[in-house]
C-alpha cells in the first residue's frame, strides 16, 4: 500500500494564489500526464472523483493481479511515476513563477487607465463650461445676423424675380424686333427659348410670374402661327392640296416647271418653323382626347405642320359624315373608313418625297406618313365612339360594323404600316359595353353557323374525296367548316390592344369546341347501331380532325402567348394548383388541352366500339374454325400442297372485308389505330380460345402455322412491313407447336431442370420466344400429340 500511497499523492501547492482558470489549466495538465501514463479514460474520472485508493487500488489489480510474475513490472511502473511527479512540480513552479507577473502588469495598466480617464473628464467639463458661455454671448449676434441673412434671402429672390420679367421682356422685345424686320424663323427660335423657360418654371410658387410667362408666350405664338399658317396653307393650295385623285393623277399645281423649286423650297422653309412651334402649341393646346374608358395608348399630339396639312380633310370628314348629310348613314361604315384608307393611300406618295426629307433634315423621329395616319385615325375613332352606342343592340347592324372595321384594320395594318401600338378601332372595340356586346354577337352567329352547317346535306360529306392527296384525312364539310370558323374568329381577334380580352375569345372558343363535341356526340349516339356506317366513320373523322388542328394550334406563337397570359391570370387568381401551373409554364400543357383530352377519349371510345362490333363479327366468323379437328388432321409430308382450312373461310373473309370497308371510310391515323386494337384482341382471342382450347398432331400445328402465317398474316401486310409482330402470341404458339420432336424435348427438358432460371429464358430467346412465359411455352408442349413413347 506504500505504493499506493505514493503514486497517488499529489503535488504539495504552491504558496501563491491562483486565479480559477490558471488552476483549472493545472489540473488538466495533471490529468493529461496521468493518462498519458495509465492510457486510460478512467483516470480522468477516478481523479475528478477524488477517490485515489480506489483507483489505485484497481490500478494495481489490473496491471499485476493474481499473477506473481507481474510483479516485475512495479520497477518500471515506479519509475514512470517519479519521471511524471517531476514534470508535474516543473510546471507547477513555472505556472506560479508567471502568474504574479502578470497580475501585477494588469493592475498597472488598470490604473494609468484610469488616470488618463480622469483627465479627459476634466478637460471635457472644461469645454462644456466654455462652449455654454460662449454660447450665451454670441446669441444676440446670431439673432442680428440671421434677421439681416433673411433680408438678403428676400432681396435675392425679388432681384431673381426681376430678372425673370426682364428675361421674359427681353425675350419678347427680340421678338417683335424680328417680326419688324420679316425675320420670321429667329423669331420662331426665340420664341422656343421662351416656351423651354416656361416649361423650366413649372414648379415655382410664382403664380403671377406664370401667368405673365403663360400670356406671353400664348401672345407671340398666336401671332407666329397665325402668320405662318396662312403662308403655309398658301403653299398647300399651290400644290393643290389636299390630293383628292389617285396618285396617278397628282400633277399637284406644276404646270410651270420653273415654279416648281421655289414652291418647294418655300414649303420647307415654313415647315420648318411651324416645326419650332411645337414646344409652345403643345404648352397652349389642349389635345383632343376620347373618355378614359376607350384606355387608348398614351401619345403625343400630332406635329403642327402636318394639323395644319390634316385640317382639309378634317372638315371634308365632318362635312360628310356629320349631321344630316347622305353620307352620313349608320348603317354604311365602309364609307367613311374607305374614304380614310382612300386620304390615306393618296397622300402617301408626296408625304414620303416631300415631307419626310425635311423631317430628316431637322433631325425628326417623327414618320410624316404615320403621323398624318395618326391624326386622320382619330376622325374615325371619334365617329366609331359616337356610332357605337346607336346601333349595339341591333345585331345585324354591329356585326356589319365589326366588320367593316376589322377589313378596315387589317388593311390599315398590312398595306399602310400602321403600327399597332398607335391607337386603333380595335381599342373602341375593346371598351367594356362594347367588347361584350361583340362577344355575345359572335357566339350567336357562331352558334347559327354550327347549326346550318350539321343540317346540311352535304354536312358529312368531304369535298375533297376525290382528290387523294388533299383528302388524307377524310375531314367532312361541317367539321373542316367549324375549324375555318374558328379561324376566322382568331383572325377577327388577334390584333385585340390588351391580352385579357384575348383570352375572353380564347374562352369563347373552347365553349364554341365543347357545343360543337357535345353536338357530334348526340349525332353519334343515333348511329350507335350501324358503327361501320359512313356517317358514323365521318363522326370519327370529324372528332379526330378537330382534335389533330387543335394540337397544332397549341404550337402556334399566338398562342403560346395566350398561355403566358393565361398563367399570369391564374396565378394572381389562385385558380390552379400548383402542379397545373408548373405544366403550363413548362409548356408541358397548353391553353386547348382540356379540349383535345375530351375529343381524344370521345375518339378512344368510338374506336372502341367499332372494334367491338368487327370483333363480334369475327368471333362469329370463327365458330367452325374453333371445332376444327387439330388431333386428327393430316400431316404435311401427306398432302400435296398445304391449303387454307376451309373453316378458317368465313374468318377471313369477314375480317378482309371489313378491313377494306374502314379502310375506305377511316383516315390513315384512325385506321391504324383500328387495325392495331383490332389485331390486339385477335391474337389473344385466337391464342386462348383456339389454341390452348385443343390439341394439336403434327398436321394440326403445320395447319395451323398455315393458315396464321399464311393467310391471316398477310391480311395486314397492306398496313405494315411485319404484320407477324402483332400477333406475337399466335406466332410464338405456332413456333412451339411447329418445333420438331428433338428440339421439343430438349426444350422441355430445360424447362423442367431451369424453371425460372436464366437458362430457360435464353433457350426460349433461342428459338425466338420472347412474349410468352415459361409456364405458358410448357402448356404449349402439353398441347402436343406427337412425342415418342419414351416410357416416361
Amino acid at each position: 500500500m506504500l505504493l499506493a500511497s505514493e503514486i497517488g499523492e499529489p503535488p504539495a501547492a504552491p504558496c501563491c494564489t491562483e486565479s480559477g482558470d490558471e488552476r483549472k489549466n493545472i489540473e488538466e495538465k495533471g490529468n493529461i500526464n496521468t493518462a498519458a501514463l495509465f492510457g486510460s479514460e478512467q483516470v480522468i474520472e477516478s481523479t475528478d472523483n477524488g477517490d485515489l485508493s480506489s483507483y489505485v487500488s484497481a490500478f494495481i489489480e489490473k496491471e499485476v493481479g493474481n499473477d506473481l510474475k507481474s510483479l516485475k513490472k512495479l520497477d518500471k511502473l515506479i519509475e514512470q511515476m517519479t519521471e511524471s511527479k517531476m514534470q508535474l512540480e516543473e510546471q507547477v513552479l513555472t505556472i506560479s513563477s508567471e502568474i504574479p507577473k502578470r497580475i501585477q502588469s494588469a493592475l498597472k495598466n488598470a490604473e494609468e487607465s484610469k488616470q488618463s480617464l480622469n483627465r479627459l473628464l476634466e478637460q471635457e467639463t472644461h469645454l462644456f463650461t466654455s462652449i455654454n458661455s460662449h454660447l450665451l454671448t454670441a446669441q444676440p449676434w446670431m439673432d442680428d445676423l440671421g434677421t439681416m441673412i433673411n433680408q438678403i434671402e428676400e432681396i435675392e429672390r425679388h432681384l431673381a424675380y426681376l430678372k425673370w420679367i426682364s428675361q421674359i421682356e427681353e425675350l419678347s422685345d427680340n421678338i417683335q424686333q424680328y417680326l419688324m424686320t420679316n425675320n420670321v424663323p429667329e423669331a420662331a427660335s426665340t420664341l422656343v427659348s421662351m416656351a423651354e423657360l416656361d416649361i423650366k418654371l413649372q414648379e415655382s410658387s410664382c403664380t403671377h410670374l406664370l401667368g405673365f410667362m403663360r400670356a406671353t408666350v400664348q401672345f407671340w405664338h398666336k401671332i407666329l402661327k397665325d402668320k405662318l399658317t396662312s403662308d403655309f396653307e398658301e403653299i398647300l393650295a399651290q400644290l393643290h392640296w389636299p390630293f383628292i385623285g389617285p396618285p396617278q393623277s397628282q400633277t399637284v399645281g406644276l404646270s410651270r416647271p420653273a415654279s416648281a423649286p421655289e414652291i418647294y423650297t418655300n414649303l420647307e422653309t415654313l415647315f420648318c418653323q411651324l416645326l419650332k412651334l411645337q414646344t409652345s402649341d403643345e404648352l397652349l393646346t389642349e389635345p383632343k382626347q376620347l373618355p378614359g374608358k376607350y384606355s387608348l395608348p398614351a401619345s403625343s399630339s400630332v406635329i403642327l405642320p402636318i394639323q395644319i396639312m390634316l385640317t382639309p380633310l378634317q372638315k371634308r370628314f365632318q362635312y360628310h359624315f356629320r349631321g344630316n348629310r347622305q353620307t352620313n348613314v349608320i348603317s354604311k361604315p365602309e364609307w367613311y373608313l374607305a374614304q380614310v384608307l382612300m386620304w390615306i393611300a393618296n397622300h402617301t406618295q408626296f408625304l414620303d418625297e416631300k415631307i419626310q426629307p425635311v423631317l430628316d433634315k431637322v433631325g425628326s423621329s417623327v414618320n410624316a406618313r404615320l403621323e398624318f395616319s395618326r391624326g386622320l385615325m382619330m376622325l374615325v375613332l371619334e365617329k366609331l365612339a359616337t356610332d357605337i352606342p346607336c346601333l349595339l343592340y341591333d345585331d345585324n347592324l354591329f356585326c356589319h360594323l365589326v366588320d367593316e372595321v376589322l377589313l378596315f384594320e387589317r388593311e390599315l395594318h398590312s398595306v399602310h404600316g400602321y403600327p399597332t401600338t398607335f391607337a386603333s378601332c380595335m381599342h373602341i372595340l375593346s371598351e367594356e359595353t362594347c367588347f361584350q356586346r361583340w362577344l355575345t354577337v359572335e357566339r350567336k352567329f357562331a352558334l347559327q353557323k354550327m347549326d346550318s352547317m350539321l343540317s346540311s346535306e352535304a354536312a358529312w360529306i368531304s369535298q375533297y374525296k376525290d382528290i387523294t392527296d388533299v383528302d388524307e384525312m377524310k375531314v367532312p364539310d361541317c367539321a373542316e367548316t367549324f375549324m375555318t370558323l374558328l379561324l376566322v374568329i382568331t383572325d377577327r381577334y388577334k390584333n385585340l390592344p390588351t391580352a385579357s380580352r384575348k383570352l375572353q375569345f380564347l374562352e369563347l372558343q373552347k365553349d364554341l369546341v365543347d357545343d360543337f363535341r357535345i353536338r357530334l356526340t348526340q349525332v353519334m349516339k343515333e348511329e350507335t347501331r350501324a358503327s361501320l356506317g359512313f356517317r358514323y366513320c365521318a363522326i370519327l373523322n370529324a372528332v379526330n380532325y378537330i382534335s389533330t388542328v387543335l394540337a397544332d394550334w397549341a404550337d402556334n406563337v399566338f398562342f403560346l402567348q395566350l398561355q403566358q397570359a393565361a398563367l399570369e391570370v391564374f396565378a394572381e387568381n389562385n385558380t390552379l394548383s400548383k402542379l397545373q401551373l408548373g405544366q403550363l409554364a413548362s409548356m408541358e400543357s397548353s391553353v386547348f388541352d382540356d379540349m383535345i383530352n375530351l375529343l381524344e377519349r370521345l375518339k378512344h371510345d368510338m374506336l372502341t366500339r367499332q372494334v367491338d362490333h368487327v370483333f363480334r363479327e369475327v368471333k362469329d366468323a370463327a365458330k367452325l374454325y374453333k371445332k376444327e379437328r387439330w388431333l386428327s388432321l393430316p400431316s404435311q409430308s401427306e398432302q400435296a400442297v398445304m391449303s387454307l382450312s376451309s373453316s378458317a373461310c368465313p374468318l377471313l373473309l369477314t375480317l378482309r372485308d371489313r378491313l377494306l370497308q374502314l379502310e375506305q371510310q377511316l383516315c390513315f391515323s384512325l385506321f391504324k389505330i383500328f387495325w392495331q386494337m383490332l389485331v390486339e384482341k385477335l391474337d389473344i382471342y385466337i391464342y386462348q380460345e383456339i389454341i390452348l382450347a385443343n390439341h394439336f398432331n403434327e398436321g394440326g400445328a403445320a395447319q395451323l402455322h398455315f393458315d396464321m402465317t399464311r393467310n391471316l398474316f398477310p391480311l395486314f401486310s397492306h398496313y405494315c412491313k411485319r404484320p407477324e409482330n402483332y400477333f406475337k402470341h399466335i406466332k410464338e404458339a405456332c413456333i412451339v407447336l411447329n418445333l420438331n420432336i428433338g428440339s421439343a424435348l430438349l426444350l422441355k427438358d430445360v424447362l423442367q431442370s431451369a424453371y425460372g432460371q436464366p437458362p430457360a429464358t435464353a433457350a426460349l430467346n433461342e428459338i425466338g420466344i420472347y412474349k410468352l412465359a415459361q409456364q405458358d411455352v410448357e402448356i404449349l408442349l402439353n398441347l402436343r400429340t406427337n412425342w415418342p413413347n419414351t416410357g416416361k
